[in-house]
């Protein structure tokens, strides 16, 4: 795997954390790293953007953005408004491309979910995908509603003849709920893609190095890291249902 697209289901699902763990344990296990955020919205210039984040989070990785809109809106209405050019899928490809020459790993971060609109031909993160032939991680939310979500992202990834590498839980509470021990065992199964990871909430508060550190314990093998899925759901999976009435 030589690139790799990261997705969310919906905005706020802790893309750029994941997107900035999967670096840092890349990172670690030696290898020369980019990360390449498509489209930043809701960002003005000279402030500090995703791609930004990554680099202070993750360390020592490639860092680029291709456009930047200042309102938080879908790229190519933030696009439209701005007055500026709308980042194309193909205009994507080109730069991973470039970026690959040089790198061992190239994480392509988009913006919102899977087809959010980058320009107003209709392109999307799924047709970066498709035309590097990359698969794609779905960062998801960890409780009610998430199963959903990424059926959807998975069974459009799949028609369009793209690979789900797998799930990552964007944000894991401290304190689950019924829901989110039950999803556990439940989005392997929706998905049709493996667990591959659940990064802590507010992992990305943590001091760099101390998430440097981290990291890998968060991810599963497939993402460099050394999380034990079995062993996390034994731990945090769903209780005993309770048992069965008796007429």
């Amino acid at each position: 795997m030589d690139v790799l697209v990261v997705s969310g289901t919906g905005t706020e699902m802790g893309k750029t954390v994941v997107t900035a763990a999967v670096a840092a344990a890349a990172a670690a296990a030696g290898r020369r790293v980019a990360v390449l955020k498509a489209a930043q919205t809701g960002v003005l210039g000279g402030e500090p953007g995703d791609a930004e984040e990554v680099a202070r989070l993750a360390g020592g990785v490639t860092t680029g953005e291709l456009a930047r809109f200042p309102e938080p809106l879908a790229p190519n209405t933030a696009a439209r408004r701005a007055g500026l050019a709308a980042v194309r899928p193909g205009d994507v490809a080109v730069a991973v491309r470039k970026l690959a020459v040089e790198h061992d790993l190239v994480l392509v971060e988009g913006a919102g979910g899977l087809l959010v609109h980058l320009d107003d031909d209709a392109g999307t993160l799924a047709d970066v995908a498709a035309e590097l032939g990359a698969p794609v991680l779905v960062v998801a939310a960890a409780g009610l509603g998430t199963l959903n979500a990424v059926a959807l992202t998975t069974e459009v990834l799949r028609g369009r003849g793209v690979s789900p590498l797998g799930t990552v839980i964007g944000s894991w509470p401290a304190h689950p709920d019924l829901a989110c021990r039950c999803n556990l065992a439940d989005l392997p199964v929706v998905g049709r893609a493996p667990l591959l990871g659940s990064v802590p909430a507010g992992a990305g508060a943590l001091a760099p190095e101390a998430f440097r550190s981290a990291a890998p314990g968060w991810l599963a093998g497939e993402l460099f890291g050394t999380w034990d899925g079995e062993a996390f759901l034994g731990e945090h999976g769903p209780p005993p249902g309770p048992a069965p009435r008796r007429g």
